[in-house]
């Protein structure tokens, strides 16, 4: 299957400290995911990014973005909450364990279930709950979510290479190939 990058759509909100990534910052190629943690796609996805990046190691950065698509997955702008919650400033800094455990256990993604995962994840769980249930981090969604809407995502997952979207399938073979080009 081939891959293209589309010229005209770019990423409009450059990459900055306030996203999560993982990955040097000064790899040549960095790759952004506008995702949603109840999307079946995005957990296809999922497996495939984390393949992708122990597979390429520094040579690539990887960035999560949110883009809960709440109209078909309700709970997906809660459960990106809560993975901000997870990485609240000063607390947790658990960003991308529950990035994983979100995508894993997709089909419960309720506040009970939710809670659940931060004490798993041994994170505590009274702020982690007060956090989801006076929407602290929902600014921060909210900001992923626009910067997708001015950069041109209209589902998901929806990638970009180096600033510049990724318009081919999402398999591991395909975005390795858009990344060696972009390299």
């Amino acid at each position: 299957m081939s891959t293209t990058l589309q010229q005209s759509a770019r990423l409009r909100t450059p990459v900055s400290d306030d996203d999560h990534s993982v990955g040097s910052p000064s790899a040549s190629v960095t790759l952004v995911e506008y995702g949603d943690y109840e999307c079946p796609y995005c957990r296809e996805a999922h497996g495939v990014v984390v393949s992708f990046v122990n597979m390429l190691g520094p040579e690539v950065r990887f960035v999560f973005r949110h883009f809960p698509l709440a109209t078909i997955h309700p709970h997906a702008p809660h459960a990106a909450e809560a993975a901000e919650a997870a990485e609240a400033a000063g607390a947790q800094g658990n960003f991308w364990a529950m990035h994983h455990v979100l995508f894993e256990n997709q089909s419960a993604l309720a506040d009970p279930d939710l809670v659940m995962y931060a004490a798993g994840l041994k994170l505590d769980t009274g702020r982690f709950a007060d956090d989801l249930a006076t929407h602290a981090h929902g600014a921060h969604v909210r900001d992923d979510f626009m910067g997708g809407v001015r950069s041109g995502v209209n589902g998901t997952p929806a990638f970009y290479v180096n600033g510049l979207r990724h318009n081919g399938s999402y398999d591991l073979a395909t975005l390795l190939r858009a990344v060696r080009r972009a390299a």
